[in-house]
């Protein structure tokens, strides 16, 4: 099975795609773990992605291109994935349907979680309290509440039309949300 979760900031891909990911026995992809994870390091690649990270921007897309392909291309990848923040950009898009046809295989469904604009605000700015992230101040936040819309809600309607999207409603308790995409994903596997 190969998914996508997406939507906005805050939205809670993250806590969500470890949920679906588990249930599939698939790995759930995050990019921004792989980034955080290289800023942590001090790596190059981490060095470079941390300064667009800072100001609330998306990384190039030549860099998480090359992230997302080295890590679906690891041996637990092979039965399926989730990616949870990629793709962002229509080039993206297209790049992960050329890593995908490679192995010979398609995208199975594209998850997305919709959820108020301030309300993401407000999970965000207690996430960044609670989990002590000084990249999520509300000006931080609000800037990639833009972009989002700006470069990656329109990839919905890009899935919308090849027949792969189904949006679920992201507001309430996690568990309400996560038994409403399970029955979301259980329609697709019925058709």
């Amino acid at each position: 099975m190969r998914l996508i979760i997406m939507g906005p900031p805050g939205a809670g891909k993250g806590t969500q795609a470890k949920t679906i990911a588990g249930h599939f026995g698939i790995p759930a992809i995050s990019t921004g773990d792989i980034f955080r994870a290289n800023v942590s390091a001090g790596t190059p690649l981490g060095v470079e992605a941390k300064r667009f990270m800072d100001a609330g921007e998306y990384v190039p897309d030549e860099i998480t291109n090359l992230m997302v392909r080295n890590r679906i291309d690891e041996e637990d990848a092979v039965p399926g994935f989730l990616l949870d923040g990629y793709p962002r950009t229509l080039q993206q898009v297209e790049e992960l349907d050329g890593m995908i046809a490679f192995t010979g295989h398609s995208l199975d469904t594209v998850l997305v979680l919709a959820v108020d604009d301030e309300e993401l605000v407000q999970r965000l700015l207690q996430r960044a309290q609670s989990e002590g992230r000084a990249d999520d101040t509300e000006e931080v936040i609000r800037r990639r509440q833009e972009l989002y819309n700006e470069q990656t809600a329109p990839l919905i309607d890009v899935y919308r039309e090849r027949g792969l999207l189904l949006e679920v409603d992201g507001m309430g308790e996690v568990d309400d949300v996560t038994e409403r995409l399970f029955e979301a994903l259980a329609t697709v596997h019925e058709s």
